[in-house]
């Protein structure tokens, strides 16, 4: 469990931290998505598509913060496949750099959402190095908007660096940046 302060917020007990089932809780999990990330219903729509398709990969797994039995937030990572989507469509960026050898022997962080009520209070990062410290490999990757931001802030504090910036994925109107870090990542 996590402790929170006061000030209206969630009780400190009312936070759990374990492993989702995501298929079963997809619309959910997206709710939060949608809230935190700022996704319209026909954006939903497409995502939970491929939400589903993911949990269907090897080693693809999830786990949810939950407060008071409803999803406050959740991730869900897999091991990096270099024929998947997002690795086709990042590995040109990667090898420019001359990064593209950590596409192989990852493990890719797809999703990280936290509803806005319960930012700011390390669920975000409680739910990252938990599923990250249960991975085979040695290293973890994953794409974020390519702009100072809270959650640049959290990867970066947790050892993630910049593999490569001004990656522009077909569907997405700003650019992004993609992120590597050795496992287990950093505690504070």
């Amino acid at each position: 469990m996590l402790r929170f302060p006061g000030h209206g917020r969630p009780h400190p007990d009312d936070i759990v931290i374990a492993p989702l089932d995501l298929p079963g809780h997809v619309d959910e999990a997206l709710a939060v998505q949608a809230v935190a990330f700022g996704l319209g219903p026909d954006e939903v729509a497409v995502r939970r598509q491929i939400v589903l398709r993911h949990m269907t990969f090897p080693g693809a797994r999830a786990f949810g913060a939950t407060a008071k039995g409803r999803l406050a937030g959740f991730v869900y990572g897999m091991p990096n496949d270099r024929t998947h989507w997002w690795s086709t469509v990042v590995e040109p960026y990667l090898r420019a750099r001359g990064n593209d050898d950590w596409l192989d022997d990852s493990f890719v962080i797809t999703e990280l959402h936290v509803h806005p009520r319960y930012q700011k209070h390390g669920i975000g990062r409680a739910l990252i190095t938990t599923i990250t410290d249960g991975a085979d490999q040695p290293r973890s990757i994953l794409s974020a908007i390519d702009a100072e931001s809270p959650a640049r802030h959290l990867y970066r504090s947790l050892g993630y660096q910049d593999l490569a910036r001004q990656v522009r994925f077909p569907s997405a109107d700003k650019p992004y940046a993609v992120m590597g870090a050795p496992l287990p990542l950093l505690r504070r």
